[in-house]
């Protein structure tokens, strides 16, 4: 018997093998798992030097693929000074008035959001003057440095408008005056009674535009910022069990550059599968069939890394707006996004350059609708299903798109928290649906053999609640169910975030399940997600979390016995 370095007994490890064995206990040996099953096999393995953790009952699960993460953007939220717990304009000017204190006069003050995060509901009207602040306010607080209140990420709260406040000083660093035009129709440039700027700007955008076009010279994020977030942020997923993320929606070089240098230090705990974000900008009159062969190398197939940190395939959408072209002038500077905001092509351009990637080998990835039938273009001048194209976000699905994508050999990532927790019930109206059957039709997926991924989005981090949707499929407006023929069962879930999550990743011989062999990834879980009360089910995190058979979290107050 080969020696185990770590066995754990005792407990339900939920295997998610092929079976859908339960298990007593779990042996680990160099980082994989060495052998799985009742408590008396395992013990087997033991040696002298064995590290032994008694589970006392609870539940294991492999460690949580998220298929569309974000997992940036939640060690960057404590950069900037919180306005939490301001629920009056006086609470958010003693905070401001606080912050100046400490600053030299001329000195950026930026802080997060006014609200409650992580999502920012009912603004003004929880705040008890029910408007926003003005930039005389902010003026009163701080009289000699420019403020400037960021607005929120819009996909945070799925709901418009965006709402950023700035002083006089900041006003007039942005070269904002009672004479300067939006430079965009979705924003407002709000005015006093005077025809004065009064501060409060408006944006009817779900991602800022004016914080990168107007106000890019106030405090972003920089390089040391990105790097020291990407641990915090890890350990922040690693709390619910989450061992590895898929960035489809790409990354910029800025935040390609950070991971590298978290890796390279050692300190990258979180497995990291990321997808390129393109900047085509200057590439207009460039070969596709040059410039995509030229990337090949590192980007075809799995592409280049290895398993903590792997680069392969890219994103891209079609069209390219106005207002993504304004937050481009930002570049390389992405703020929130990590993502190039001119990644999109016109509609021919986009197919000759997915046609390249399709002879090349290289993995391509859409997250909206309209990817479906391009991609079902490219695949007539040259077959793509065994490529593994990623189409992600799925919202609203017919049967035939259905059809289209398994036929396809599409892998999809879905987002629960959206288009069933959030907006789901708008979407009939919104889509001219007959019913709800087709929004994020899980089960037409399943009966088809389509894989399907979940995924957090950042909103929030915790697989648990992609889970509980796709099983309950609540609505957080109503409490009713949204498309009640289209709930998956637990065990469907449980693999929609294991499983199919080692497939997106193209890892699933690694990762995936609690089998020998495979990476010593997994989670000992606060409730049994196969018996928990459903309700209770979103609220599952984790005692402990290992990667590679290291423990990379434990709960305050959890010390395993032994």
């Amino acid at each position: 018997m080969e020696p185990a370095d770590i066995i754990l007994s005792g407990g339900k490890i939920i295997t998610a093998d092929a079976k859908f064995s339960i298990a007593q206990s779990v042996a680990i040996r160099a980082g994989r798992f060495l052998a799985v099953g009742e408590d008396a096999m395992v013990q087997r393995h033991a040696a002298p030097h064995t590290k032994h953790i008694a589970l006392e009952g609870r539940a294991v699960l492999p460690g949580l693929i998220d298929g569309h993460a974000h997992m940036d953007r939640e060690g960057l939220k404590d950069v900037f000074p919180s306005l939490a717990g301001c629920r009056s304009i006086a609470a958010i000017q003693a905070r401001i008035a606080e912050l100046a204190k400490g600053k030299a006069p001329g000195e950026w003050i930026v802080t997060m959001p006014v609200g409650e995060p992580p999502f920012y509901w009912d603004l003004p009207e929880s705040l008890a003057e029910g408007r926003w602040p003005t930039r005389a306010e902010l003026d009163d607080a701080a009289p000699r440095n420019p403020v400037y209140i960021r607005p929120i990420w819009g996909f945070w709260r799925h709901s418009l408008p965006l709402v950023s406040i700035a002083n006089s000083m900041a006003l007039q660093r942005a070269g904002i005056t009672r004479e300067t035009a939006p430079p965009h129709p979705s924003v407002t440039i709000r005015k006093d009674a005077a025809g004065e700027p009064d501060g409060v700007i408006i944006e009817q955008g779900y991602v800022p535009l004016m914080e990168l076009a107007a106000f890019h010279m106030a405090p972003g994020f920089s390089h040391a910022h990105r790097v020291a977030g990407l641990p915090k942020a890890a350990a922040m997923y690693h709390a619910f069990g989450t061992t590895s993320i898929y960035e489809e929606h790409g990354v910029a070089a800025e935040l390609l550059a950070a991971y590298r240098e978290v890796h390279a230090g050692g300190k990258l705990t979180m497995r990291s599968h990321l997808a390129l974000s393109p900047d085509w900008r200057g590439m207009e009159n460039v070969s596709m069939e040059r410039l995509i062969g030229g990337w090949a190398h590192q980007l075809a197939g799995a592409g280049l890394g290895d398993d903590m940190l792997r680069l392969s395939g890219l994103i891209t959408e079609i069209g390219r707006t106005p207002d993504n072209a304004l937050r481009a002038q930002a570049a390389p500077y992405t703020g929130w996004a990590g993502f190039n905001y001119d990644m999109g092509l016109d509609r021919e351009r986009a197919k000759e350059m997915l046609i390249a990637c399709a002879r090349h080998g290289i993995r391509a990835i859409g997250i909206w609708p309209n990817m479906l039938d391009l991609f079902a273009e490219v695949n007539e001048v040259v077959p793509i299903r065994d490529l593994r194209w990623v189409l992600g976000h799925i919202a609203v699905l017919s049967r035939e798109q259905v059809h289209r994508i398994r036929d396809l050999g599409l892998s999809l990532t879905t987002h629960t928290n959206r288009y069933i927790y959030k907006e789901g019930h708008l979407l009939v109206e919104r889509n001219k649906l007959p019913d709800e059957d087709s929004i994020s039709p899980l089960r037409w997926l399943e009966e088809a053999g389509v894989t399907y991924a979940l995924a957090t989005d950042n909103v929030p981090v915790s697989m648990f609640y992609p889970m509980w949707q796709a099983v309950s499929r609540q609505n957080m407006h109503t409490q009713r169910q949204v498309g009640a023929s289209q709930a998956i069962s637990r065990e469907s879930a449980i693999r929609a975030a294991t499983n199919a999550g080692a497939y997106l990743t193209m890892s699933e011989r690694d990762k995936g399940a609690i089998e020998p062999g495979k990476l010593a990834d997994l989670a000992v879980l606060t409730a049994d997600p196969l018996t928990v009360e459903l309700s209770a089910l979103k609220d599952i995190a984790a005692e402990m979390t290992m990667v590679g058979g290291e423990i990379v979290h434990r709960a305050p107050g959890y010390t395993p016995k032994s």
